[in-house]
């Protein structure tokens, strides 16, 4: 064995107490993989007395002062799971510049500014890696990263939220609405006291901007991602869904695609839509995380497991950290950020995709007729019609439920059929707009 591989750690919530626990657990494990033993030289926290539980740690360790941490000249490898894009972007801009290693989950940061993290670590000379960033202890990036660069990826769509997942999965199996399903995702703990971040759709845009990035060789961040949540997703959607074979999840999905130009390009976006419950993704679950790789070669992959929680992501954790000392001892480091593509990202609007559409209308003669011709003025094709009674009395006065499914069509001419429909007499209110992804 040669020297210790000395350990910053910055943080010490749920997921740097797991790293803690690992570390002690599988130290004689994890020091023969290496090739050298894992010591922690200091933890970096908000606050010392904060109760963590029996850690088995040095309570001398624990600091407040991250950046002199850092600084230290026996600090190898620096592991961030703070969280949030300040001050943790100084403290690794730091550590890379100076030639540490770093191993991070901030998959915030990456998908807001990523590119200073990349360029820190190219003139550092040190490692940058992040697969607890996305999908918890899925080994998901690496593959993108390193297996798959033999290959062309086409297309990547996940479910990549876990809480997201979990409410739209009671939905499905119990008939209840959001607010009662995001309720039992609370008092289950796989929801936040604040769950924006998650059910607004803030989390898995993160995760898709670093996913299209690894993917398609093209820097992609936070802002290029379109988003959208699921607080509009109703019970009524739900069962539509049901009545169709289809489900509704929470996608992340990233493809390549040509412009009108003829350019490539890829679009990255992040939306509920419904998919065909024959689709892989439609049978993931609870507060499961799957991702679905389409690529030329290797054909269809999928990527499965738990995506968050603190012994999950913290397996990831220490999944770097090994490679990154390995490296360190090797005198080697691993490949640097892959962006030579360098494609368009494509605007929302030019995005190919499908519209489920349930509007209230008028129960009169001449009605499918006109709203027909809406899609017909925006060049978008119908797929199939669904009438039923939409509560009214039969006849003139009475109310009916249309429910139309299109062809693939570009995005802003859907989202535009949908604006003229609302804007008719016959058309009572526009009560649903899914997007549908799979063959439906």
């Amino acid at each position: 064995m040669t020297s210790p591989v000395r350990l910053a750690l910055l943080g010490c919530g749920t997921v740097g107490q797991e790293v803690v626990r690992l570390l002690h657990e599988q130290g004689a494990d994890l020091a023969a993989r290496i090739g050298a033993p894992l010591e922690i030289a200091g933890i970096a926290v908000r606050r010392i007395g904060r109760d963590r539980g029996e850690l088995p740690v040095d309570p001398t360790l624990f600091t407040t002062d991250a950046l002199s941490l850092i600084k230290r000249d026996d600090v190898d490898v620096v592991v961030e799971v703070v969280g949030g894009i300040e001050p943790a972007r100084s403290w690794l801009v730091e550590a890379l510049r100076a030639g540490k290693s770093v191993v991070t989950a901030n998959k915030a940061l990456l998908a807001e500014d990523g590119v200073a993290l990349h360029e820190a670590a190219a003139e550092g000379g040190g490692d940058l890696y992040y697969e607890a960033s996305v999908a918890g202890a899925i080994p998901l990036l690496r593959p993108l990263r390193e297996s798959l660069h033999g290959d062309r990826i086409n297309r990547v769509t996940g479910i990549v939220n876990g809480t997201t997942n979990f409410i739209l999965s009671a939905m499905d199996a119990t008939g209840a609405g959001f607010a009662e399903a995001l309720e039992e995702a609370t008092e289950l703990g796989y929801a936040e006291a604040d769950p924006t971040a998650d059910v607004e759709g803030f989390d898995a845009a993160a995760k898709a901007a670093i996913l299209a990035s690894l993917a398609f060789h093209t820097r992609v961040g936070a802002a290029d991602v379109h988003r959208e949540g699921i607080t509009e997703v109703t019970a009524a959607d739900v069962a539509s869904a049901q009545a169709m074979g289809c489900t509704i999840k929470l996608l992340c999905i990233a493809a390549r695609g040509v412009d009108p130009a003829g350019r490539e390009t890829v679009s990255v976006r992040v939306h509920p839509a419904m998919i065909p419950r024959s689709h892989p993704l439609a049978s993931v679950g609870d507060a499961f995380n799957a991702v679905f790789v389409e690529a030329d070669a290797a054909g269809e992959l999928m990527f499965y497991g738990r995506g968050a929680g603190g012994a999950p992501t913290a397996s990831a954790v220490l999944g770097d950290v090994v490679a990154v000392s390995r490296n360190r001892l090797a005198g080697v480091r691993a490949a640097s950020e892959s962006a030579y593509a360098d494609l368009a990202v494509r605007p929302m609007g030019e995005a190919l995709t499908r519209y489920h559409v349930s509007l209230d209308v008028a129960d009169r003669p001449g009605v499918l007729a006109a709203v027909a011709g809406v899609f017909a003025r925006h060049d978008v094709s119908i797929a199939t019609v669904r009438q039923g009674s939409a509560g009214g009395a039969p006849g003139r006065d009475g109310d009916a439920e249309l429910v139309i499914v299109t062809h693939v069509a570009p995005d802003a001419a859907l989202a535009a059929t949908v604006g003229e429909l609302r804007g008719l007499d016959i058309v009572r209110s526009v009560t649903s707009v899914l997007r549908v992804e799979g063959g439906v």
